[in-house]
């Protein structure tokens, strides 16, 4: 039989991890997330949160082990991740961490159609966000140093990685600025142009054919 193709909900894979330890009505796996900070390195929408609890189900990766009552509140499900689900838990977070997926970042996609907006607006915004980014990695930094002494380095991995990559980000930033700056930045010359006389110079039209899986060169 075809292998199902696993959701690529990272909400799902969360809340997946979250009855593989033990089991859980769908309430307490968002105070679990919650109380773990997960909002920091997956987007949860809570309240979707019973519709990625249904799919699970649905795909047989957990199942209703019973119910629970906490005063005069309706019962609650409590989901238990079922055997294929374990086994699937295992497939995801090998192939999500061993395999390299390409994103869309909404600052690489901007970066690749600034070119509509005059190199000087372009400069200050990246300039408001260095400025910004600087202010953000501070923060996470103190955050991480502060949590160090009381939490093992395992649980602070993926903030330690966010903040490696806006580190790389804030500082490539800050030498394209200097590139800007100092008027070496390659093009710069017919992208004023163009916001001069409303007409792409010749090299924005000749430009080579990108292939698929390939970035243009020169």
């Amino acid at each position: 039989m075809a292998r199902r193709r696993r959701p690529g909900n990272p909400l799902a894979l969360a809340v997946l991890t979250t009855v593989a330890e033990q089991p859980r009505h769908p309430y307490e796996i968002a105070q679990v997330l919650r109380e773990r900070g997960k909002e920091y390195s997956i987007k949860i929408n809570y309240g979707s949160l019973y519709t990625v609890v249904q799919t699970l189900e649905r795909n047989g990766l957990i199942e209703a082990v019973g119910t629970e009552r906490d005063g005069r509140r309706p019962e609650r499900t409590v989901y238990g991740a079922t055997d294929e689900g374990r086994e699937e838990l295992r497939d995801w977070l090998a192939d999500w961490l061993s395999v390299h997926q390409k994103e869309y970042p909404r600052f690489e996609s901007a970066l690749s159609l600034m070119g509509a907006l005059p190199p000087d607006e372009v400069r200050d915004l990246l300039e408001i966000r260095l400025r910004r980014m600087d202010a953000e990695n501070a923060g996470i930094r103190g955050t991480i140093t502060q949590l160090r002494g009381t939490l093992p380095r395992i649980f602070l991995l993926e903030t330690e990685y966010a903040l490696a990559m806006a580190e790389a980000e804030a500082d490539w930033v800050r030498g394209l600025l200097g590139d800007f700056d100092d008027e070496s930045l390659d093009g710069l010359a017919g992208w004023r142009e163009y916001h001069r006389t409303g007409a792409a110079p010749k090299e924005w039209t000749e430009l080579p054919t990108v292939k698929e899986g390939r970035r243009p060169t020169s």
